[in-house]
Order: structure tokens, then C-alpha cells, then sequence
């Protein structure tokens, strides 16, 4: 190790809070480590280290309050002490460590041997990691918010964008090229436009947290687009910060706050999607950065046979420790500090049953969710599991999350796409996942809204690629294909991949309006995948996590023009009409709120419902005989609406049913047609109506 011994000792400092928190006079430093000792390790514009022994310990908390440091000091942690991993310990002082509550990094990770913390035989290395790893910052946090309110969207009124901070804008044309790609081109007035125009209440955030890419990816020349490889859970991600590519270190906190700020304005909620089920550090075998060097038991699941090896319940290598209080904490302390200093509006956890497995098994009794629900500021946070993860017997968790959570429904996304493939069957599971997946949440008092409904999401195809292959094409990502999900089966369009045969591609635009109108007129909470209201495609590559070019980027040369003008008139009339943005589950015929019908205007019986081949229901939502309420008392009374499904592969008649005396419709939405606007006509209960192949009617009921 090159290092310069400080002239000062530091003073004794606070024990909390943790991380690198600059006052008057210098900067009190504190983390939590299994160590012997801590070095916090100061680095000068050169490159030049100081090395500087925290004073005092408190339990596991190491702490020092050293005068002079300013916010913009680049520093990092050394520990001495145990390094027996058939004990689960890994100091190595050779090794400069990242602190977890870093509030922003400098640099990136070089891979070498140097990384290693240990060598053949697992010895100890002794080769220095100081050249090969990002610097933590020293920063302050502070911004002027102002008195502006945040959006506040209640559940039912929420409208999810999910996208990727910089593919939105990696290729705008009227971004300003310093700008695309980066947290200050999400907030450019061109991108605003853009999402207050299609009429979207949020944008889920693929991950900003500092993260890291695989090794093996960078070896290939790829890189972990997606982020989904944490290693800074404070730490807003450098890359995507056109103040850190200006050569201003640090600046990534202010352009964050600052997105945060336009997007709110612009009446836009933001909601992150992070990752701590696990971080970049993989298993036995990976890379030294931060966590593992400091207190590997307290914030990794530790085989309890062999604690040399790791728990892997995420696919990556590691599983964050959730029965730890020192993980716990920093979880809860990340929460808390985005949603406080950075003004986010909710989570999206991914992989979220690997922080609910105390003793191995889902819990929705455990420790993580009871603090959620204690604290008084994450739990007022809008709250979203992604309600699965790998190799256990119940990684499937969906419905099983507590009642302050919503879920990604993949049930929903299943069905609705098997559906309108005209899988047999599916009529019922149709009707169930259309009225808000009452069967997975209303025995435990959940509401409708505990539903995000899902078509596509960046795991996977984009909705123009979801109607055009047949299968998967993501020979880019090096693995000769193999990698991805296999699940796609055919849409019957004749040709997979790009077409200029006209029929085909009509037929699949019919196909994508078909499914973006059943996401936007479902009860529960609508998730549209950044890009697919322009058509955007991936060409096929249905596991982009590693394309940072063209695949991923949105293109905005080429838009669908008609299919965005489209979206944009269902999301309007979602937001117009409180029907389909219902507080509760519908009770049904008995109130009269809710029928079914077949195409011949009867209504639905269970021979109905259980024959295999039924294809085709209409559903009548009676907006007059709704007693939901707004949040604040207003009764939600609404006009009525016929929704007319018809997902088999030819023309239906349906006949308009007698649901109220003196009651007409108008024709509104037909998604057979290009432009998904109806003819004109009046209807009258026993009219006929003609629904083409795959395509939906709705009908606006008139007095």
C-alpha cells in the first residue's frame, strides 16, 4: 500500500449517523465493520493517500470526526483484522473499500487480480486494490426545494412509465447532445413534453444506485445496461450525470435532485427501482468493493454449513442478509434518505421475496416488512414488489405481500397475453385479471390497486417485438442465444421479424392496440413499458440487460405516430372516467355495478365461464352505481361503458344487451380500426354490433 500518514489524529466523532456527514469544522465519519481496526483512507487531487485510524468503536460502528475535510474529499475504508472465511471473515487491508452510505462515487472499477481478496489456497492477498477501485465522496446533500408539493397520486390514479434513465434520452434529437442520456435529459423540456403529453402520473426508474457491470460482460465488451448490480445503495449512479461527464465529481446529487424537481412540477411521480437483494460483489469468487471487506456476515446469507460460500437466492452470486440488523438498517436508511433528500415517491423492489426470507422461507411477517410499516416515512411511499425470485421452493410470492404493498402482477401478464393469442380456457382468468385480480387480494383486504398490471416490461420483449417474433433473438449478448426467457409462441402473423408485407403489419398493430386497451381499461394500476407507445423495438432481443447502443435506446426517428396518438387517447380516457379506476373490488350482478355478458347479450352462466372454448365476454360497468369515493369524499359517479372482447382469429357479432331501460351507446374505441376510433352510430339494446378478429368495441353508454 502507497499511503501518507496523517499529522492529526481524528477526534472521537459521532457514532451516527453512518456515512460521511460534513459540519462545521470537518466531516464525521462512521461505518459498521467486523474489523480489528478502520483506516479511512483520504485521497488528494493526485492520487495521494492519507491514512487516518477511526478512533472509537460502539458494537460493530467504527467513528471519527476529522477537521478540515470538505464536502468533494474523496475517500474509502481499509480494515485489519480477520481475514477467515471458514468464519464468514473477510478483512484484508489491502483492499480499499467503498462505504455504503457513500453519497456519490468517483471512477469505476478496473478488473485485475487486484480485486481478489484472496489467492490460491485462500490466502489473503496482499496486492493493492487502490488503483483498480472508485473513490467514495464527501457530500452535501442539502437543496432548496422550495414549498412545491409533491404530486401525490393516489394508487388508483396512478399511470406507470417504466424507463430507462438514459436510453429515453440517449438518442433524442432536441435534447441537447451533453445532455442525452443523463438525469438532466429526463428533465429537459423536450422528454417532459413527452410524458405529460401521453398523460402518464409516474416514472419507475430502472436502477440509479451506483452499480457496477460483470466482469465476464465487460471481457465481451457489453456492460450491465440495466443496472441491476448495485454496489452504492446512496449513491446516485455516475454515468447517467452530464455534471460528472463535465468533470464535476459529485455534481450527480444536485442534477438528481434537480430531475426530481422538474418532473415533479410537471405534475410526474418517481418512483426507483432497487436492488437489495444483492450487490455487485457476486459470490466466494468475486470482487472485494465494499461490503464483503467490512462486515461480510452482517450483510451477506452465509451458507451455515460453510460459511466460506454464499447464499444465492437472486441468481447473481449473493444474497443481502435481511435477518442482519446492520443490513436491515442500511435498507431502511437508503429509504429513507431517497425519499427525504432526493424526493423520490415510491420503490420497486426487485426480486423483493429475497428480503422476506429470514429463516430461508417467504415471510410476510418479517422484520423487513414490520419495519416498513413502522417507519413513518417509507410507509406512506407508494410500495411495489416485484413478487418473485430464483431457487427456492416458494419463489413465486405473488399475492402474499402485506397490505401496504402493490405487486408486479405476472399473472396478468400471462393471461392476457395467452389470451389474446387465443389460447383456450382463459375466459375466466380473462374476467378475474380484467376486474383486478380479486382472487390473489381481496381475501386479505387488499384493494384492486394492489395489481400493477403488466404487458411488457424491460425483462423481456417490447410490446412491437412481443407480436413479431416467434422467438428470441439476442445472439448481441454473446451467448449464443441461450440466455432470456423462451416463453414467446407465435402470433399467427405469417412472418416473424421485420415485414413489409402490409397485412402483417396491420395485423400486428391490431394486436398491440388490443393489448395496450385491456391494460389501460383493467382495474388496478397500469405499468407501460417506456418506448412501446412509439413502436419501439429491440429487434428481437428479449434480455437487452447488456446493450447500451441502439438495441436498448429509444429511437426517435421513426416513431409510430398513430399508435402514440392512440395510447395517449386511452390513457386520457382512463384518467376522464373513474369506472375504470375503481378503489374496490366490484361486487357484481347483485349490485348491479358489474355483469358479464356473452357476444349473443345473455348474461354469462358457469357453463359459460367453463367452456374450454369460450373466447369472446362483453362486460358492463355501470358508473351510476358506484358508491367509491375519492380521498377526499367526492362520490366517483361516472357515465356507463360495454366493453366488447372478442379474441377469436374471426369476426364476431355481439348483440348490445338490455342492461337499463332506455339506455344507448356510442360507439368509442375500436381497435380493429388503425387509428382505434370507432364509427359513429347510435345502439340500442338488441343491436348488433360487429367486433373483428382480436380486436375490442367499447361502447359509452348514453341516458
Amino acid at each position: 500500500m502507497s499511503a501518507q500518514a496523517t499529522t492529526a489524529p481524528a477526534l472521537p466523532g459521532a457514532v451516527a449517523p453512518l456515512g460521511a456527514t460534513p459540519g462545521p469544522g470537518g466531516t464525521n465519519f462512521a461505518v459498521a465493520s467486523a474489523a480489528d481496526g478502520v483506516l479511512l483512507c483520504l485521497f488528494d487531487s493526485d492520487g495521494t493517500e492519507t491514512q487516518v485510524p477511526l478512533p472509537e468503536r460502539d458494537g460493530d460502528v467504527w467513528h471519527g470526526f476529522v477537521p478540515g475535510v470538505r464536502p468533494g474529499q474523496a475517500y474509502g475504508y481499509r480494515t485489519t483484522g480477520p481475514y477467515e472465511p471458514h468464519r464468514g471473515l473477510r478483512c484484508n487491508p489491502a483492499k480499499l473499500l467503498l462505504d455504503p452510505y457513500a453519497r456519490a462515487v468517483d471512477g469505476e472499477v478496473r478488473f485485475g487480480p487486484e480485486l481478489l481478496g484472496y489467492t490460491v489456497g485462500d490466502a489473503p492477498s496482499t496486492l493493492d486494490s487502490a488503483g483498480h477501485v472508485p473513490r467514495s465522496l464527501v457530500v452535501d446533500a442539502s437543496f432548496d426545494w422550495g414549498d412545491r408539493p409533491r404530486p401525490a397520486h393516489s394508487y388508483a390514479d396512478t399511470i406507470i412509465y417504466e424507463v430507462h434513465v438514459k436510453g429515453f434520452t440517449a438518442a433524442h434529437p432536441d435534447v441537447p447532445e451533453p445532455l442525452r442520456g443523463t438525469y438532466a435529459g429526463l428533465a429537459h423540456d423536450a422528454a417532459v413534453t413527452h410524458l405529460v403529453d401521453l398523460g402518464v402520473t409516474a416514472v419507475e426508474l430502472l436502477p440509479v444506485h451506483q452499480s457496477v457491470p460483470e466482469r465476464f460482460l465487460v471481457e465481451r465488451g457489453l456492460t450491465n445496461y440495466w443496472g441491476y448490480n448495485t454496489i452504492g445503495y446512496f449513491a446516485a449512479h455516475a454515468g447517467y450525470s452530464a455534471a460528472v461527464r463535465a468533470g464535476r465529481p459529485g455534481g450527480q446529487v444536485a442534477e438528481f435532485q434537480e430531475m426530481v424537481d422538474t418532473l415533479h412540477s410537471a405534475g410526474l411521480e418517481v418512483i426507483l427501482d432497487v436492488v437489495f437483494n444483492h450487490t455487485a460483489e457476486g459470490n466466494h469468487l468475486g470482487p472485494t468493493l465494499c461490503h464483503r471487506g467490512l462486515h461480510n456476515p452482517a450483510y451477506y446469507r452465509l451458507n451455515p454449513d460453510d460459511p466460506r460460500f454464499y447464499v444465492d437466492t437472486t441468481g447473481t452470486g449473493n444474497s443481502l442478509n435481511a435477518d442482519s440488523p446492520i443490513s436491515l438498517q442500511l435498507i431502511m436508511d437508503s429509504l429513507r434518505y431517497w425519499l427525504t433528500e432526493m424526493r423520490v415517491d415510491g420503490f420497486r423492489f426487485d426480486l423483493a421475496p429475497t428480503l422476506a426470507r429470514e429463516d430461508g422461507g417467504f415471510d410476510k411477517m418479517a422484520a423487513f416488512f414490520d419495519l416498513i410499516a413502522q417507519d413513518p416515512v417509507v410507509s406512506r411511499a407508494k410500495l411495489i414488489a416485484e413478487p418473485w425470485d430464483v431457487g427456492q421452493a416458494d419463489s413465486y410470492d405473488l399475492g402474499r405481500f402485506p397490505p401496504l404493498w402493490s405487486e408486479w402482477n405476472g399473472r396478468y401478464r400471462d393471461v392476457m397475453r395467452d389470451f389474446w393469442r387465443s389460447h383456450d380456457g382463459l375466459i375466466g382468468e380473462f374476467a378475474s385479471r380484467l376486474s383486478g385480480s380479486s382472487d390473489l387480494y381481496s381475501a386479505a383486504g387488499r384493494r384492486p390497486t394492489a395489481s400493477v398490471n403488466l404487458i411488457t416490461v424491460h425483462d423481456g420483449f417490447t410490446l412491437a417485438d412481443l407480436v413479431s417474433y416467434d422467438a428470441k433473438h439476442n445472439e448481441a449478448n454473446g451467448e449464443a442465444n441461450t440466455d432470456g426467457s423462451n416463453d414467446n409462441r407465435s402470433w399467427n402473423c405469417g412472418v416473424e421479424g421485420p415485414s413489409s408485407d402490409q397485412n402483417v403489419l396491420d395485423l400486428r398493430a391490431r394486436q398491440s392496440r388490443a393489448m395496450l386497451t385491456t391494460l389501460m381499461l383493467s382495474f388496478g394500476v397500469p405499468m407501460l413499458l417506456g418506448g412501446d407507445e412509439l413502436g419501439r423495438t429491440q429487434q428481437g432481443n428479449n434480455n437487452a440487460y447488456c446493450q447500451d447502443n441502439a438495441i436498448s435506446w429509444f429511437d426517435w426517428s421513426t416513431p409510430d405516430e398513430q399508435l402514440t396518438a392512440f395510447t395517449k387517447k386511452l390513457i386520457a380516457l382512463r384518467r376522464a372516467h373513474p369506472v375504470f379506476r375503481r378503489r374496490r373490488f366490484l361486487t357484481g350482478v347483485e349490485a348491479g355495478e358489474l355483469r358479464w355478458y356473452t357476444p349473443g347479450g345473455t348474461e354469462m352462466t358457469q357453463a359459460d365461464w367453463a367452456d374450454p372454448g369460450a373466447r369472446s365476454v362483453a362486460l358492463y360497468l355501470d358508473g351510476d352505481d358506484d358508491p367509491d369515493r375519492a380521498p377526499d369524499g367526492t362520490l366517483l359517479v361516472d357515465d356507463d361503458f360495454l366493453l366488447l372482447v372478442n379474441a377469436w382469429w374471426e369476426p364476431l357479432d355481439f348483440v348490445v344487451p338490455a342492461t337499463e331501460t332506455g339506455k344507448t351507446w356510442t360507439p368509442e374505441i375500436d381497435t380493429y380500426e388503425p387509428d382505434g376510433i370507432a364509427a359513429p352510430a347510435q345502439l340500442a339494446p338488441g343491436d348488433h354490433v360487429r367486433v373483428n378478429p382480436r380486436s375490442i368495441v367499447l361502447l359509452h353508454g348514453n341516458s
